[in-house]
């Protein structure tokens, strides 16, 4: 099924007055993820192997549901397939107070991303998102040793981090501040975007990355 036509389904699974939607497409070829995360670029999305995540919402800052009809069709148009699942919605009512209490701390999602990488891993760019707007402020106030960038209409803030050398704060520094969120009872999610293994500095402090055109 294309792309647009699972997006329509989708849409029509929401509540009325739904208001922000996280979801993520998987795309089955590998070689033509890159293009598809591309196309996608105005959503600022984040990906992990074959799987891209972005975010959509009706009002405020970001991108709304008629561009990212747009962007899907570009993609259905290049001939790339992929399934598009919806991760969560702001919806009317509430989540279980039991699934809050579930969700691993944040220090344990970054110890766990990092568990997942090679073990030569070097540098990564990584994104914390966040479960409220009203986190934001006092988020960024405990993340700033790790320099943190807002990015698109989600909650959230986006950070480098590197092991041994180079640009991004180091691993653990990342583990202290995420620390103090838990502390203070902040929750999100955390997920690792983009990683390099075993990278070699000449004349340079560490590797750029290059994200819908802009150095990061």
């Amino acid at each position: 099924m294309r792309l647009v036509d699972q997006w329509r389904e989708l849409v029509s699974s929401l509540p009325e007055d739904w208001s922000d939607a996280r979801l993520v497409l998987t795309v089955h070829d590998d070689a033509v993820c890159e293009r598809a995360a591309a196309l996608l670029a105005p959503a600022n999305p984040g990906r992990s192997d074959k799987r891209i995540r972005f975010y959509t919402t009706r009002r405020g800052a970001g991108v709304g549901p008629e561009a990212i009809r747009r962007m899907l069709r570009r993609i259905d148009e290049a001939r790339i397939e992929g399934e598009l699942e919806l991760v969560a919605s702001g919806e009317p009512s509430a989540a279980p107070v039991q699934a809050t209490h579930a969700r691993p701390s944040l220090a344990e999602s970054w110890a766990a991303a990092l568990a997942g990488l090679p073990q030569d891993w070097s540098d990564v760019y990584a994104e914390l998102e966040l479960t409220s707007t009203d986190h934001l402020e006092p988020a960024a106030l405990a993340l700033s040793p790790v320099n943190p960038a807002r990015y698109g209409g989600r909650p959230g803030f986006r950070f480098r981090s590197a092991r041994e050398f180079g640009y991004g704060a180091s691993p653990e520094m990342v583990r202290r501040c995420l620390e103090r969120l838990d502390e203070r009872g902040i929750r999100g999610e955390v997920r690792i975007l983009r990683a390099l293994s075993d990278t070699k500095a000449v004349e340079t402090q560490g590797p750029v990355w290059y994200i819908g055109g802009r150095s990061v």
